[in-house]
């Protein structure tokens, strides 16, 4: 089938939209964290001289001495006042990124759409297109996740490595509109790519999740210092971003799982053997074999801290390293990158 280079340029043309307004998107994230720790400054130390009064009351009431405490009142009141002021601009900014999170989005999905027009048939033939589509996944999942505000100060740790993904994937892997080799004409690429993709999306979400909880439990609430606290304190509870990797990786195992089922049978059919130990094919079932361990690790007395998060950090490592170094590097029969 002949590419439609109108479509295609239109589909770049949405790529490069959508990369703009992530990055605006990332500045604007940036912003309301800092606000968020301005956030929470104020509310620990309101917290602090409630409990210094309530200590006071108790005092003046065992003995029987009035103090005057209408200066600390006048303190407090200010301070609240100060915080109100504070959580007003930290949620306009807040609005301010998912808006143009949800507006970048909609530019994303047409450059995918657009491509796939283009060339007539979905687009997952080479390694730009797949990581359009994986990112593309990620911002989806995040974004309907992520409409609770307590949630939103995650938004600069998801911008900063899709931006990056996504400007590696537009520069270094941008590959041109065109038909797909033999070996990928045929009606299990979307099935099997699609499927792989889901469950690649939302295994970088609990990656990422189990990240932050280390940094939560090393800079615990209140204990934070330096610039790594500086960076963690307002950042969800531990306990909160370990069930966020965990409740990700649920949905990641069986979805992996059955990208590689399905892969086996195209393989079957293209090939002839359902496994053959190619590189990619190995890398993968590792992966998924790690989020498995997480998984079990999760749900084992003793492990359910900090080594099961490890696990699940290795199991995204495994998965990057699936992406770029087995596609790029090694030479297997899934080497379908486009760049040659």
């Amino acid at each position: 089938m002949q590419v439609d280079q109108t479509l295609s340029n239109y589909s770049d043309l949405a790529f490069q939209s959508a990369f703009v307004i992530y990055t605006v998107a990332l500045f604007v994230s940036l912003w309301y964290y800092g606000r968020m720790q301005a956030v929470v400054d104020v509310r620990r130390r309101l917290a602090a001289k409630n409990k210094a009064q309530d200590r006071e009351l108790v005092s003046v009431g065992g003995s029987g001495d009035v103090t005057d405490t209408g200066s600390t009142d006048a303190e407090t009141l200010s301070d609240i006042d100060e915080l109100h002021k504070r959580e007003k601009g930290a949620d306009k900014a807040s609005g301010m990124t998912q808006a143009l999170i949800w507006l970048a989005i909609v530019f994303h999905a047409a450059a995918v759409i657009l491509r796939g027009l283009a060339t007539g048939r979905f687009p997952l033939g080479n390694l730009y297109e797949y990581v359009l589509t994986i990112t593309l996944g990620v911002f989806v999942i995040v974004a309907a996740a992520l409409t609770r505000k307590s949630w939103r100060p995650l938004w600069p740790w998801i911008l900063t490595p899709m931006l990056a993904l996504l400007f590696y994937g537009g520069t270094e892997l941008y590959a041109e509109s065109a038909p797909v080799v033999p070996a990928l004409q045929s009606n299990w690429l979307p099935i099997h790519v699609s499927t792989v993709s889901i469950g690649a999306s939302i295994g970088i979400v609990s990656g990422v999740a189990s990240l932050l909880y280390l940094l939560r439990i090393w800079q615990a609430p209140g204990k934070e210092k330096g610039f790594f606290g500086a960076l963690a304190k307002p950042l969800p509870t531990a306990r909160k971003l370990d069930a966020l990797a965990y409740r990700s990786a649920i949905i990641t195992l069986p979805t992996f799982g059955l990208g590689i089922i399905l892969g086996a049978v195209w393989a079957e059919a293209a090939w002839g053997r359902f496994w053959g130990w190619d590189p990619k094919e190995t890398v993968s079932f590792i992966t998924w074999v790690l989020y498995a361990a997480y998984l079990h690790a999760r749900a084992t007395a003793g492990w359910k801290n900090w080594k099961a998060a490890i696990i699940n950090i290795v199991a995204l490592a495994t998965m990057i390293f699936n992406l770029f170094f087995i596609n790029l590097v090694v030479s297997g029969l899934h080497s379908y990158a486009g760049l040659n």
